[in-house]
């Protein structure tokens, strides 16, 4: 079987799990990794977050592993197009740098070769699709070039959005994503162009913005005008949790019925989504690949309509398990000719 070759631009976080990922994974191979870093460091940082535990080798311009060999390519300065991907064969070309969301950034990647762009994050304007694996993965086209697999956020919202709508209907909803702090943070105050986001990640709960709900009603148009959110960046380096707050439809449902719904759609979603029943906190679930890791513990229904839920998730992880099903699922839907 022939593997699909994906090269990365911007060796982050998430771009470094989805390497990782792949070493396991005989179906994608990662042949090209381009990055502001020196190849050795970024070698240093992979073998240093796994406490060595990765078989991985920096030999010239590559990084040489069991699944294959990866070009390293390290610039002062770099931006989409920069990379010829043609050159090196490469499939899908992963948008990792956190900066380049637009759509006419990705179509550089395109126009550099690259048969497909996946970008690691939400877009800033409407591109050919964004796919939230167990919600619109149906509505995939082997025509979208230019993908987004959604954030870790936008994945357990959309997740647990379905679930109680199927079950029993939502008329609103509220959420909060309580967020472990991000590289753009800084370690202390520093002055930038968002006052609250001047100050220390490691010191203070940071009030931000999400566009999560955004691209959930673009995702979800049955939700179109009744989601809206917010961010909390908390001191802590992994492990997130959305709080999100419903308003079902009908009266009289109990938090055991909520709880026996998420159940089902688990049972259905494996890949997706998990349930506890355990007291977890969040470095409980650093590991997870899971979207959603539903905490049946802390359901709370009001005495009306209002249900909390909570849901935990790895952010980096889970948004690069995603990455690599949607970079499958497109290969799969291609080699069928046609859309799902």
């Amino acid at each position: 079987m022939d593997k699909i070759r994906v090269g990365i631009m911007g060796f982050g976080e998430v771009g470094r799990h989805i390497y990782r990922l792949c070493l396991d994974d005989d179906r994608i191979e990662i042949v090209a990794i381009a990055d502001l870093g020196r190849p050795e460091i970024l070698e240093y940082l992979l073998k240093a977050e796994t406490k060595g535990g990765i078989d991985v080798k920096l030999e010239g311009n590559f990084l040489v592993s069991s699944n294959g060999k990866a070009r390293m390519i390290e610039r002062k300065s770099m931006e989409p197009g920069d990379v010829l991907w043609d050159m090196l064969d490469v499939d899908v070309a992963i948008e990792g740098t956190g900066i380049y969301k637009t759509k006419a950034d990705m179509e550089r990647h395109l126009k550099a070769g690259a048969k497909r762009v996946v970008l690691t994050t939400l877009p800033v304007d409407e591109i050919d699709r964004i796919v939230i694996m167990g919600v619109n993965e149906q509505s995939m086209k082997s025509s979208d070039k230019l993908i987004s697999a959604g954030s870790a956020t936008t994945n357990a919202a959309a997740l647990t959005l379905k679930m109680l709508e199927e079950a029993f209907g939502v008329d609103y909803a509220m959420l909060t994503t309580v967020h472990s702090y991000t590289s753009d943070q800084p370690l202390r105050d520093k002055a930038s162009t968002d006052f609250r986001r001047s100050r220390s990640a490691a010191e203070n709960i940071i009030p931000n913005e999400t566009p999560s709900p955004r691209w959930i009603q673009h995702v979800m148009p049955e939700f179109k005008g009744r989601i809206e959110g917010s961010a909390l960046n908390v001191p802590v380096p992994n492990g997130s949790l959305l709080d999100l707050t419903t308003v079902l439809k009908n009266s009289g449902i109990t938090k055991e019925q909520v709880n026996e719904a998420v159940v089902e759609f688990a049972e259905k979603n494996p890949q997706t989504v998990r349930v506890v029943n355990d007291p977890i906190v969040s470095t409980d679930v650093i590991g997870d690949r899971h979207s959603v890791v539903f905490d049946t513990q802390a359901t709370m229904m009001s005495p009306s309509r209002m249900v909390k839920t909570l849901t935990w998730y790895h952010t980096a992880l889970a948004t690069a398990s995603r990455i690599i099903d949607v970079i499958v699922a497109y290969n799969e839907l291609d080699k069928k000719g046609g859309s799902q």
